[in-house]
């Protein structure tokens, strides 16, 4: 089956746009009006799980081997992580000192200085990170805190296949109850329960409804309608309760709330209005990330860590804007470099899986 360039583009887009989003909510934190802050958000992660509903499929053997491939690379990448971090802070306390390694971390802002920093190895973080428990690490604050949507990924991605193998007719139902919860969740908050379950209800619902326009598109007649409700809604809020409403998005977004889920619907009302719309036909930079997607997830949550060591010393010599625009194209720049280290990491540490599956099946 020919490869739909449309979805590699579209996974290539979102993903700079994630880095953006990482950019200005970051080390933006520092210089970037709150205002770009906010706007940032109408591009983000909603997007890949609509993508994952518009190629998914109810082939649970398929799903799951897919899964466990992902799993196995996301073990690679957070043992390489805590090791780097491991060796990086043997190697400052030994050579500079605790004191420049307090100094070093208060980069990142004064709650992310380690209360302990140790050349003796945390073991229970690494393991906490096989099992998706995202403890900090230290040396990269951003990856662990951009990593919340690969739980997220996993689960609803299991419930999804399931649905799909089983409940082929009654996905609208599944729909319905998903996004029924979700406005219960928001209208009765005191009922909106703490953990996954927020953040499935919402992004199952979406990937069900991306699943049921799989390989079809929206009416033509529909678009100006569907665009106008949403710009009816934003008038309305803005009417009524100002821009401020609006710079309480971030909030909104862990777990997400109404406000949030009504601001990335732009971008998700795009998304699916160009499928099987915009045709691409050529490969290209950007489709080149959203081929390599994952590899671009963890590099970016490093090279947005990275960047705090340009933005601190810069923040007061040049115009915002201009120093956004400079720090965003060395973030991309630094993440296509770690992106490319990364998969070669990946495929070294599947070679030498096999080669341990080979020699342990042999005796």
């Amino acid at each position: 089956m020919k490869r739909d360039l449309y979805i590699d583009f579209a996974k290539g887009f979102a993903t700079l746009a994630i880095i953006f989003i990482h950019t200005v909510f970051w080390s933006g934190q520092f210089y970037v009006p709150t205002e770009l802050r906010v706007l940032s958000l109408l591009i983000d992660v909603p997007l890949f799980f609509a993508l994952s509903g518009l190629t998914s499929g109810g082939n649970i053997e398929k799903t799951l081997y897919r899964l466990l491939k992902l799993q196995i690379t996301f073990m690679i990448f957070v043992t390489f992580l805590f090791f780097l971090d491991y060796f990086f802070k043997v190697f400052g306390l030994n050579f500079f000192g605790l004191d420049w390694m307090k100094n070093f971390y208060s980069t990142f802002g004064a709650k992310y200085v380690p209360i302990n920093i140790s050349d003796i190895p945390q073991w229970q973080n690494l393991g906490n990170w096989y099992l998706h428990q995202y403890t900090n690490a230290d040396t990269f604050p951003v990856v662990m805190g951009s990593f919340w949507y690969l739980k997220v990924y996993f689960i609803l991605t299991v419930f999804g296949v399931l649905i799909l193998k089983f409940f082929p007719k009654h996905i609208n139902w599944f729909i319905g109850l998903c996004f029924g919860s979700t406005l219960i969740f928001n209208t009765l908050p005191q009922f909106y329960p703490t953990g996954q379950v927020g953040y499935v209800a919402f992004y199952l619902g979406l990937f069900l409804v991306a699943h049921q326009l799989k390989g079809k598109k929206i009416p033509t007649k529909w678009i100006p309608f569907l665009y106008g409700i949403l710009v009816l809604i934003l008038i309305f809020l803005f009417w009524n309760y100002g821009k401020e409403i609006f710079l309480k998005m971030n909030k909104a977004k862990f777990p997400p709330k109404l406000l949030y889920i009504f601001w990335s619907s732009f971008s998700l009302l795009t998304l699916f209005v160009l499928y099987n719309r915009l045709k691409i036909t050529k490969e290209s930079f950007i489709t080149y990330i959203g081929k390599n997607a994952i590899f671009f997830y963890f590099a970016q949550g490093m090279s947005s860590s990275l960047v705090y060591f340009l933005v601190v010393p810069l923040k007061d010599k040049m115009a915002w804007w201009l120093l956004m625009i400079l720090i965003y194209l060395i973030n991309v720049g630094i993440a296509v470099l770690i992106a490319k280290g990364l998969k070669k990491l990946d495929t070294f540490g599947w070679k030498i899986l096999e080669f341990l599956r080979k020699k342990t099946t042999s005796i």
